[in-house]
């Protein structure tokens, strides 16, 4: 009877420790768990500027006035017979 309980034991031990340690056990879960939620956390990012990105594309294509405000902005353009004044703080 001890070696059956030990027997027992033993079973018990290489199951336990293979739930809890082995590739397919319950740490490897939740590791699997943060990365996804990792991972939705970064695709609802990107969403959101895909969202913007796509809103900018539109206003590109249906108006210039969009076009005239990102080349006065970024490329420090002006209109013709428009005066630039540039104020050294």
């Amino acid at each position: 009877m001890k070696w059956l309980t030990g027997l027992l034991v033993l079973i018990l031990a290489l199951l336990q420790y293979r739930l809890w340690f082995s590739d397919t056990g319950v740490v490897r879960l939740w590791q699997t768990q943060q990365q996804i939620t990792a991972q939705q956390r970064e695709n609802q990012g990107l969403y959101q500027r895909n969202r913007v990105l796509e809103a900018e594309v539109v206003e590109l294509q249906n108006g210039l006035d969009t076009i005239e405000e990102l080349a006065r902005s970024q490329l420090g353009m002006i209109k013709q017979g428009e005066q630039f004044y540039l104020v050294a703080e």
